[in-house]
């Protein structure tokens, strides 16, 4: 935070890259986090946000990291195997889905939406969209654009992806569970100072060796460190080896979390501090959230 506070408060406007187009929830987590006063810079995929970050060509980037219904987003998992960036704060941000069209007198025949929203609001497609063809598209805010082009199309998008392309809300909410919720990571190039409420996420691999995994997580349970979150993701380099990904309380700059990580080392193949940074909250910020 402080990092970002310093920049925001330079005279030089600040860019911010984040997986766009324009309206995507990624945008609506970005400005919830960094207001109006900055330039905000949409890119196609999460590995241009990475690169724009890496190449200097924006200051920070926003990027979906889980979701509290459908899990964790692999593309951006699969970036920090190679990327120096740091993670320099979270953000949650609460997820309406709403069916929207350009004309609700129409039949709906298809549906557009990004395969994450579609397994959002399985439930609901099942039961009130039998047979309506659902096709898969890049984010919510490219499914409402084509949406608004197609007689007899629909998408299902925030509401304000519906205003910014003139479309209509057919149903409100349809996501099949109450308090689905998003959690974004703001990326930089430098890591947070401490903010006495951290978490730090790590990159590791263990050794081909019965027991190898519970070896390397041992030092948090001996140092009283409270491990919050652990994905796996393969190996693209070697088959059939994996890296995990955790979370766990406290700032790398802890005495109990930099001895926890010195004798970790010993048991991995690599580890990799992603950053600390401030918990975030899970209250809405966005006016315009859903």
């Amino acid at each position: 935070r402080e990092i970002m506070s310093a920049a925001l408060s330079m005279e030089k406007r600040i860019a911010i890259a984040y997986l766009g187009p324009q309206a995507t929830f990624t945008h609506m987590a970005a400005r919830s986090r960094f207001g109006e006063n900055v330039t905000y810079r949409p890119f196609e995929s999460i590995a241009e946000v990475f690169a724009a970050v890496e190449k200097g060509r924006a200051d920070y980037g926003v990027v979906p990291i889980e979701n509290s219904i459908e899990g964790a987003v692999s593309h951006t998992l699969d970036e920090f195997v190679d990327t120096e960036l740091k993670i320099c704060a979270e953000i949650y941000l609460p997820i309406s889905h709403h069916l929207l069209t350009r004309d609700p007198s129409r039949e709906v025949v298809k549906i557009y939406s990004n395969p994450q929203v579609f397994g959002q609001c399985r439930r609901w497609l099942l039961e009130h969209m039998p047979g309506v063809e659902l096709i898969p598209v890049s984010s919510t805010a490219r499914a409402a654009e084509l949406a608004a082009r197609e007689p007899g199309s629909a998408a299902i998008a925030s509401r304000l992806a519906g205003e910014l392309y003139g479309l209509k809300i057919l149903e409100e909410n349809i996501q099949d569970e109450l308090g689905n919720t998003t959690r974004f990571l703001v990326i930089g190039r430098k890591i947070s100072g401490p903010s006495g409420r951290d978490k730090t996420s790590i990159l590791f691999g263990v050794k081909d060796k019965v027991g190898a995994l519970y070896e390397a997580l041992g030092p948090f349970k001996r140092y009283n460190i409270n491990m919050t979150k652990i994905e796996s993701r393969p190996n693209r380099s070697k088959a059939w080896e994996y890296f995990f990904f955790v979370d766990i309380e406290g700032h790398a700059n802890d005495e109990s979390v930099q001895k926890a990580l010195r004798e970790m080392r010993s048991h991995c193949t690599i580890l990799k501090v992603l950053g600390s940074y401030p918990k975030g909250s899970l209250e809405p910020s966005d006016p315009h959230g859903g």
